[in-house]
């Protein structure tokens, strides 16, 4: 029972109201729809106009529509910001296409993966951290933090769940505020 209760504070926690587990949040001034595949619910949000950008440079629209399942780590626009001057406009180049990609896959897990489920698997592994690889074939992993869910990159970098468990017809998406960057 204690764990039950814990996993749905983490969950309630990362998506900021318990009324939000009921139906998807709003995200980026938008309404998420489960019947719409993730690039068809994330090109709405005006938080992450700088990552729709990308997914269509990259040439990843197709297969973010696909079946998936796919878990996505979607970082705002202000998380793009915060790169060094001049990384996104070079990354968007036709030029840098493959690191774009990569740059982009290392924020796609395969299969649909809520927030309470990676918590567990953090909460329940010996080091407190869920370690897993992205589809770009880089090393994640997952730690809860103050009721938070972090990811991190390979280089340690961590990005917080900001809004978690957006449903979609082909996975999940869990809004974050950092880039997670392949090394």
């Amino acid at each position: 029972m204690t764990l039950k209760l814990s996993l749905a504070f983490v969950a309630a926690t990362a998506i900021g109201s318990t009324a939000a587990l009921a139906e998807n949040p709003m995200v980026g001034g938008a309404p998420m729809f489960e019947n719409k595949t993730i690039v068809e619910n994330a090109v709405n949000s005006e938080d992450h106009t700088t990552l729709v950008a990308a997914v269509k440079a990259a040439g990843l629209v197709e297969t973010l529509n696909s079946e998936g399942p796919f878990t996505v780590f979607a970082p705002v626009n202000a998380a793009f910001g915060a790169l060094p001057d001049g990384t996104v406009d070079t990354l968007l180049k036709p030029e840098n296409k493959a690191m774009l990609q990569k740059v982009l896959t290392a924020h796609v897990v395969a299969g649909d993966w809520s927030a309470a489920a990676i918590a567990t698997q953090a909460n329940n592994s010996p080091d407190g951290f869920y370690h897993f690889n992205a589809v770009s074939g880089d090393a994640l992993s997952a730690q809860v933090k103050g009721g938070n869910v972090y990811i991190f990159d390979e280089s340690g970098n961590a990005a917080r769940v900001t809004i978690a468990d957006v449903d979609q017809s082909n996975g999940v998406i869990h809004v974050v505020n950092k880039v997670l960057l392949p090394k």
